[in-house]
């Protein structure tokens, strides 16, 4: 089959999109969608065809369906990904093919339409992958947030974090944000709201233990007038709030199991209905979502439900505890007093600041700048002094071994979790390089990074 090709424009005036279907009516209404956007579409009916293209022109954005004539529509997110990076790719599944989606957005796909193509949804998707910064991953009014130092410290682990980050915004993946608290879930997603195609629109952050049950779905999904006493005019929720923009469910496995089958079927359709409404209306919103709890611990014990807990975590960002980035507590500190004191921040002693980097911070950042701020509260003569810290004496560390209770298998770990991380980063996460870097195979290496449960 020939390829098909969309009119021709002069080159340099438009955006240019690819079209991978070999249905023609899909290939014949994304082309006239794109066109009436005043983009440019190529058109092609097998990942064959659209490989050809891929070497002859550059993309800013490639929409393809599941199933072609010579293979899966994966073949071509895997494609783009690691030859065209700048490119991003929406996948076009069959209708309830959740596992499609999810699998596509693992695959590193930007998105993912479902059929029948809402063209509402594809409007909004083709908006979105084309205000995706292009140069460095990082807006232009982000880019003042980041270099100072929202995300602190120099350490393998959290130039881990911000790679990944970086990599994560890039996409309109469910991220799932573990992490223990204080350890900055909440700063993460603003970081990946920030530096993504939904920059200029709202980051609605949503504490889902802090809600009352009975109030649950009028909060999320808003209400008309008269739905019950008290509604005495119309009421957007927290997904109509986010439009455009980005859903940050911190806390997520405190929602009641009731609730969990509401927010379910509104990712999955990106439709909600207002309490009191018979009609449902679309919504554009990512969802980030974040708990300190074990959220896999919680399906198991049966508190959460599994179809959710799979479309909440297609992609797992964990934010690493203070204790396990010890370099990074003098960057942090000075961070900090500048933050609570401003100009006015007082120096803080050797002893002192060597006393910080052996605690073990089980309130992890937060608890780091309580410390400072009732040690500056405290401090004589501009100066912070070990005993102005006060910390705990049992949390105290006195040697490499044993902090705050740490057994020799989690002291073994960590230090080895350390080391390959340093590894990855200094190869830009090559495994391959990694592995005879640290000299070990490379078997073994794939292996410990799933044992020690490191995300690329």
């Amino acid at each position: 089959m020939s390829v098909v090709k969309a009119e021709r424009r002069p080159r340099g005036e438009l955006a240019r999109v690819l079209v991978v279907d070999d249905e023609a009516d899909i290939r014949e209404l994304l082309d006239l969608t794109v066109a009436r956007m005043g983009l440019s579409a190529d058109c092609a009916a097998s990942i064959a065809e659209a490989r050809r293209l891929l070497e002859r022109q550059h993309y800013q954005l490639c929409i393809t369906d599941m199933r072609l004539p010579d293979g899966e529509g994966l073949e071509i997110v895997r494609l783009i990904g690691e030859r065209y990076g700048q490119t991003p790719v929406a996948v076009i599944t069959a209708f309830g093919s959740a596992q499609n989606a999810v699998a596509a957005l693992k695959a590193g796909a930007f998105d993912y339409l479902a059929k029948p193509v809402a063209l509402e949804q594809l409007r909004s998707l083709i908006k979105s992958a084309l205000s995706l910064p292009r140069h460095g991953g990082v807006a232009d009014d982000e880019r003042s947030l980041v270099a100072g130092g929202q995300l602190i410290g120099e350490s393998a682990a959290i130039e881990h974090v911000r790679q990944l980050i970086e990599k994560l915004a890039r996409s309109q993946a469910p991220v799932y944000i573990s992490g223990e608290s204080g350890t900055g879930k909440e700063l993460a997603a603003r970081l990946i709201h920030g530096q993504s195609s939904r920059h200029a629109a709202p980051f609605v952050p949503v504490n889902c233990g802090a809600i009352p049950e009975n109030l649950m779905e009028s909060e999320f999904f808003g209400y008309r007038k008269g739905a019950f006493t008290g509604a005495d005019s119309d009421r957007e929720g927290f997904f109509q709030a986010a439009k455009g923009g980005t859903l940050f469910l911190d806390e997520v496995a405190d929602l009641p199991l009731a609730m969990q089958v509401k927010l379910l079927r509104a990712i999955q359709e990106k439709k909600v209905r207002k309490v009191g409404s018979t009609a449902e209306e679309m919504v554009d919103v990512r969802i980030l979502s974040a708990t300190h709890r074990s959220l896999k611990g919680c399906v198991d014990d049966g508190l959460f439900r599994q179809d959710l807990f799979y479309r909440l975590n297609v992609i797992e960002l964990r934010m690493p505890p203070l204790r396990e980035r010890h370099e990074d507590v003098a960057p942090l500190v000075e961070a900090l007093l500048h933050r609570i004191c401003g100009g006015t921040a007082p120096r803080i002693e050797p002893q002192a600041l060597r006393a910080l980097a052996g605690y073990s911070f089980p309130g992890n950042v937060r608890e780091l700048e309580n410390i400072l701020e009732r040690a500056t509260a405290l401090c004589t003569n501009g100066t912070v002094a070990t005993d102005d810290l006060q910390l705990a004496p049992v949390a105290a560390v006195g040697g490499s071994v044993g902090r705050a209770g740490e057994t020799l298998d989690e002291y073994l770990n960590r230090l080895e979790k350390q080391a390959i991380l340093e590894a990855l980063t200094k190869t830009a996460f090559n495994r391959t390089a990694a592995a005879r870097l640290l000299g070990v195979s490379f078997r073994s290496l794939r292996y410990r990074i799933e044992r020690l449960g490191i995300e690329e």
